[in-house]
């Protein structure tokens, strides 16, 4: 059965983990607020510790319902996209060969076959954009593994609704938003640091801390800006997960 706990207007769901410590998160683009429990620990203890963070999750809040939202995309000639946080204008040009996209100056060129809809563009770029997060990570990963001492297993590059990347300390996994690649590439290099650290400390305590600000020492001013640009547009619901 789901837990939560109710915070004046603010509902904070709770899900069990076999954590030692709870973990708080506050989720895009509505805010939603989400607890990572131990088993042992009663509703009570949660209770007092989501109150302890509230105003943190009151300010995580207003920051995330202040974001801009990119107009919806239909994937149309002199339509503007981004590419490692440079804007682009969308050319496409129909012909009878194999789909390609390049860019070419300030122009992204999509060539598709004659009659290709909105989803077919869609997928065309989409492939694209993780083709150029995958061609920045080896050297990104030969630079960072090599300084934090660790190993990641496998890196998987996902469409993300509520997170830019993840870890799981466990299987030695990151995960990576599909959206990176629109945004400019410190903001990446930044994401994939605080996910491969979380394989040295997984939680965010004042240890992952101390070691972003030894690696990464202006983590915190490309932080704040990734928060400053546009979102995908979406039709963002309650029930995200």
């Amino acid at each position: 059965m789901s837990e939560h706990i109710q915070l004046g207007d603010i509902r904070v769901e709770v899900q069990r983990k076999k954590n030692k410590h709870a973990h708080l998160y506050v989720y895009p683009p509505d805010g939603r607020v989400h607890i990572s429990a131990p088993l042992h620990m009663g509703l009570d203890a949660l209770r007092a510790f989501a109150i302890s963070r509230l105003s943190w999750i009151k300010a995580q809040q207003r920051q995330m319902l202040a974001q801009p939202r990119e107009t919806e995309r239909e994937y149309l000639n002199r339509e503007s996209h981004q590419v490692w946080g440079r804007r682009y204008l969308l050319e496409v040009i129909e012909v009878d060969a194999a789909p390609v996209v390049e860019l070419k100056h300030s122009t992204l060129v999509l060539r598709v076959r004659p009659g290709s809809d909105e989803a077919r563009r869609e997928a065309l770029l989409d492939a694209w954009y993780r083709q150029q997060l995958r061609a920045k990570l080896p050297a990104l990963l030969d630079k960072w593994q090599a300084a934090m001492g660790v190993n990641v297993r496998r890196i998987l590059v996902q469409r993300m609704k509520t997170r830019w990347g993840g870890c799981n300390p466990r299987t030695g996994n990151i995960r990576l938003n599909t959206e990176l690649p629109k945004k400019p590439p410190e903001c990446l290099e930044y994401i994939l640091v605080h996910e491969l650290l979380h394989l040295v400390e997984p939680t965010h305590n004042a240890r992952f801390l101390a070691l972003m600000d030894k690696f990464m020492p202006q983590w915190r001013q490309i932080k704040d800006e990734l928060n400053r640009l546009p979102v995908r547009h979406e039709e963002w619901g309650h029930s995200v997960t």
